[in-house]
């Protein structure tokens, strides 16, 4: 009896342990060498990098990732940002990940930058997609990320929207963020169909995190991929020379007129700096 106990103890420490490490993300994985990640924005899903996956998973063994709360995978409880970043460090270790490549879009690459923050050593190579390492700053005069939390009368606004008000929101939102009229629908879906929780609460982990001091901390080469529409070259180039500031090894590139969804407003530009920094 007391074996049967102890078996069914460790059972449950296994599934549990195993459910922790799955819950965070859906993530399908193609193709066989060093692993490249890739970590689509905020209510995107892994659809986004449809275009590079078949050519990367030539090389790569690539893995793609949606997180919860987006696409249809299950909602989790918040903190939402932290649980993800958890929960892809758990990942990495329990695949024995070594080296990997990390790709990321927006909150994607935000992701990418906090876990290299933490691990210095882990990323052999981080290609980041129009992603700050303090959005709220940026969007906010006299930003304090201990000023930020989830009870605040613009997150009960967006809780108590009805769905036609928020697929108008979402509409808008999606013409600002691209210039690709064709995938308009597609951006506006993704954000209609993500978990309103998920997109409000996990909105404001992302808004509040601040990683602009700790990016001294990284020593894996990074690649800033950045759009300029709708404010200007000029403009785009002093926002990221702002807030990368204490990176130390970074080259920055602009996809001129591009939205902030460039794999589809600039996909050839797009696909030849994968294609330069990557073996394709």
């Amino acid at each position: 009896m007391k074996t049967f106990k102890i078996f069914c103890l460790v059972l449950v420490v296994c599934i549990t342990q195993n459910i922790q490490s799955q819950e965070v993300f859906q993530v399908e994985v193609s193709g066989t060498g060093q692993p490249v990640l890739l970590f689509p924005g905020f209510t995107s899903t892994g659809e986004v990098f449809k275009d590079i996956t078949e050519n990367l998973s030539k090389n790569y063994e690539v893995h793609v990732f949606t997180f919860a709360g987006f696409g249809g995978v299950p909602a989790i409880e918040k903190p939402w940002f932290p649980k993800l970043k958890k929960g892809m460090e758990t990942y990495i270790s329990e695949k024995g990940i070594k080296n990997p490549i990390i790709i990321g879009h927006s909150m994607g690459g935000t992701l990418g930058l906090w876990l290299a923050t933490d691990h210095p050593k882990l990323i052999s190579k981080l290609i980041i997609i129009d992603a700050l390492p303090a959005m709220g700053a940026l969007m906010m005069p006299n930003f304090k990320s201990e000023n930020i939390t989830y009870d605040n009368p613009y997150n009960q606004q967006l809780l108590d929207m009805n769905e036609e008000e928020f697929g108008k929101m979402a509409s808008q939102m999606a013409v600002s963020m691209s210039t690709n009229k064709e995938k308009h629908q597609q951006l506006s879906d993704w954000i209609v169909q993500a978990d309103r929780k998920t997109y409000v609460y996990g909105y404001t982990d992302l808004l509040k995190l601040d990683l602009r001091e700790d990016l001294s901390k990284i020593e894996t080469p990074v690649v800033l991929l950045g759009a300029t529409h709708p404010y200007g070259k000029e403009a785009a180039e002093k926002n990221y020379r702002d807030q990368y500031k204490n990176l130390k090894h970074y080259s920055l590139r602009l996809a001129e007129g591009s939205g902030h969804f460039i794999m589809y407003d600039a996909p050839e530009w797009f696909a030849e700096q994968i294609k330069s920094e990557l073996d394709l």
